[in-house]
């Protein structure tokens, strides 16, 4: 298959010309091709979005099923939201119910990957585990019981249980708990990235333990300690280590505002932030889940959803109808474009931010994250008002309708 557009946005500049991919990989780039192609004129051709922390979207939730069945319904309705790979993540659960979702992850893997050869949309790259080792003083909407101190053995039991340890890939850890260092210890020694998240740390105790492995911080500025001019906290050390990258969850302008992005934008630039989304699935709740931020209560009610508004009102939604939920969260696609609606940024800006950098960050950058031969056919594909207009999941093109 082979595509054009004046707007290809590669590493370090942007390319006119033709793109062909062959068996799921990016073939060539051409400046001229004789023969058949589609027609991207207009349109930004980036490298597929990655989202490292996605726990659920629209149909399916990894954090709230805990089965294969889920996994496979993120891989398909991702990329309707523009993601071409993600990390599966969990929660603060007990350990048995996060061994239930890394059980979710292996099987989910296995029918993905090994018997339909990534035909399936987006491709699950791995497990990101937020929690069990954070701090209940800052878990927002982790469950306080299962907020628990870090603890080599747990850590050891919990990567034994993946049959494919490769999916063991992010772990999210308030350093400032005592035997922090042991677990980050192992996880860089295992190849597993970690960063500081829901965490009461402070400036020097991040400094202290940075040489540890950790990468930067979970959901900047939510779920940590905050920064005071005589105790930077958690954000200061964000802002103030070059080495420190910023994952932010969508940019509904709720939870972060706008303009707490921009600065750390202006700070950071597009080389040291990372765009996820953080979505749960929220009609997916097995129980009730309530979303202090929205003001709505998710309670599953039978087969269906209901919706309990703190003002008092009630709606009740099909989980299993993609339409009827997919507006319930913000998705990958939408908040890139709310992101640019507020903070001034290039398309080659985005392509970091989205692909670049989370790729580099997980070390998954040896197939993912920019477009060059040999690398995987994922692509997202952008109208100039970033309009999603389609996807391509290694080298497959999938569209919502």
């Amino acid at each position: 298959m082979v595509l054009y557009s004046k707007h290809i946005i590669l590493e370090q500049d942007t390319f006119d010309g033709f793109l062909e991919m062959e068996d799921g990989k990016i073939k060539g780039l051409y400046k001229r091709y004789e023969g058949p192609y589609e027609d991207f004129s207009n349109e930004i051709i980036f490298p597929g979005f990655i989202d490292i922390h996605v726990h659920g979207w629209a149909t399916g939730s990894f954090w709230f099923q805990k089965t294969k069945e889920s996994v496979k319904e993120m891989c398909r309705t991702l990329p309707f939201a523009g993601v071409t790979s993600f990390l599966a993540t969990s929660g603060a659960d007990t350990l048995e119910e996060i061994e239930k979702c890394i059980l979710a992850a292996d099987d989910g893997w296995d029918e993905t990957e090994e018997k339909n050869k990534g035909q399936n949309g987006a491709e699950l790259l791995g497990v990101h585990l937020e929690g069990p080792f954070i701090n209940p003083q800052y878990r927002g909407m982790q469950k306080e019981e299962c907020c628990i101190e870090p603890n080599l053995q747990v850590m050891k039991e919990l990567y034994g249980s993946f049959r494919h340890k490769q999916l063991c890939r992010h772990m999210t850890i308030a350093v400032e708990r005592d035997h922090a260092r042991e677990v980050l210890d192992f996880c860089r020694d295992h190849g597993i990235q970690t960063a500081v998240g829901h965490s009461g740390a402070t400036f020097h105790e991040i400094a202290s333990i940075k040489d540890a492995g950790i990468g930067g911080v979970t959901h900047m500025f939510s779920g940590m300690r905050g920064f005071h001019h005589r105790e930077p906290g958690v954000v200061g050390a964000a802002l103030y280590f070059d080495d420190l990258m910023c994952e932010f969850a969508k940019q509904t302008g709720m939870t972060v505002s706008h303009e707490a992005f921009d600065i750390a934008f202006r700070i950071k630039g597009s080389d040291r932030i990372i765009l996820t989304t953080d979505c749960s699935g929220l009609a997916r709740t097995q129980s009730q889940f309530d979303h202090y931020v929205r003001k709505i209560r998710f309670v599953k009610d039978g087969e269906l959803a209901r919706l309990d508004h703190y003002d008092g009102r009630q709606e009740w939604i099909d989980p299993k109808d993609y339409d009827a939920v997919k507006e319930l969260e913000l998705s990958y696609a939408k908040s890139v474009k709310n992101m640019a609606g507020h903070t001034k940024v290039t398309w080659h800006d985005i392509m970091k931010m989205t692909s670049f950098n989370p790729a580099k960050y997980i070390h998954a950058d040896d197939r993912k994250g920019s477009i060059k031969p040999g690398m995987d056919g994922d692509l997202t594909i952008m109208d100039q008002d970033l309009n999603l207009v389609s996807t391509f999941c290694r080298g497959k093109q999938i569209r919502e309708n």
